[in-house]
């Protein structure tokens, strides 16, 4: 951070301390320090006087611009997800506060407990795994986390088959996490035995280590919506300690090609001007015999699908140039070269 940075940072803490801006305002001018004018004159004077005394160390000069440099790239990626305006919304929001905290600590003022657990509630393929990963590399940047890796987990890397052995893999696992992110997929399904059921005991192991570990690990469990609303209820101090909770929606079809033609330039293939058009129809038509909504993954399998469909069209070709390796077309989406394959759909839906 350049000694400018760090003045007006100083500026917008001070004037928030004493009451002269909302936190609101505060959150926004520490996300745009470039923008912030410092008018006063005598403010002016003390940024050139306090300048010229160089108080930055010079070694942590370098260091601090490559962090900086690190966050705005990860910020950036975060930005480059399609959809999901409200959860990126509420993590540049927790991203402010964390600062806060910490400049208001270094005037030794009273910093409220920064707790970063989380409940992501979503169907299939809206990126909630994705967006885990993100947050544990932002965090580890703004110096909450250690580490910032994502261990990802389900039921079956924490239940035991015997009593005391769910809450020794537990801990195992939560030790293996510290420093970064745990992520519990399908947690809802560490509630369905009932209360012999072991899973209640690893509930009861995580809800310690939330408290002994708050300020080394963050723990998110993720699931459908209405099973894990359903499974907050099931320990009472569960939901309490969970503070964020946000829900992931669902795509809309127009996200949905944006999200396809993402994959496909990914993959270094191209959508030729029909089959841009007519994936509109094919991804509509998927959507209405799914139950469960696969978002995302619908659109992963539909794309590895018609990647597979294009190789098998093109290799009866007796010239294939450049051009034919990278255009995909409509009847490599529909798959209309002799095959009962059947159109691509979520796991959990029944196609037809």
């Amino acid at each position: 951070m350049s000694f400018k940075e760090r003045f007006t940072q100083d500026y917008i803490i001070e004037k928030f301390t004493m009451g002269e801006i909302p936190i609101a305002e505060a959150f926004n001018k520490l996300f745009n320090l470039n923008e912030v004018n410092i008018n006063h004159s005598y403010e002016r004077r003390i940024y050139r006087e306090e300048r010229t005394l160089n108080l930055q160390p010079v070694e942590n000069k370098d260091k601090n611009i490559e962090e900086g440099e690190k966050l705005k790239r990860l910020l950036e990626e975060m930005d480059t997800l399609i959809g999901l305006e409200e959860v990126k919304k509420i993590v540049k929001d927790y991203i402010a506060f964390i600062k806060v905290q910490k400049l208001r600590e270094s005037y030794k003022l009273k910093t409220s407990p920064v707790v970063m657990h989380m409940i992501f509630k979503g169907n299939p393929g809206t990126g909630k795994t994705t967006m885990a990963r993100i947050i544990g590399k932002i965090f580890k940047e703004i110096g909450y986390l250690k580490g910032g890796e994502l261990i990802e987990v389900e039921r079956a890397d924490l239940v035991g088959e015997y009593i005391g052995h769910t809450a020794q893999k537990t801990r195992k696992v939560v030790e293996r996490a510290l420093g970064g992110v745990l992520f519990i997929d399908e947690a809802y399904s560490l509630a369905r035995g009932g209360e012999k059921d072991f899973g209640k005991e690893c509930i009861d192991t995580l809800v310690k280590a939330m408290e002994d570990y708050k300020d080394k690990l963050i723990i998110i469990l993720a699931g459908y919506r209405d099973e894990m609303n359903y499974f907050l209820k099931t320990n009472p101090g569960l939901a309490s300690r969970f503070a964020i909770q946000i829900d992931f929606p669902d795509y809309s079809l127009d996200e949905l090609v944006q999200i396809a033609e993402i994959m496909y330039k990914e993959r270094e293939y191209i959508l030729d001007d029909k089959s841009k058009h007519y994936i509109y129809r094919i991804l509509s038509e998927i959507r209405n015999k799914e139950i469960i909504n696969g978002n995302a993954r619908t659109v992963r399998n539909l794309v590895e699908r018609s990647i597979r469909y294009h190789a098998r069209r093109i290799i009866k070709m007796e010239n294939i140039s450049r051009k034919d390796l990278i255009y995909i077309k409509k009847e490599d989406l529909l798959g209309e070269e002799g095959t009962d394959e059947e159109m691509p759909c979520n796991r959990d839906a029944q196609c037809r």
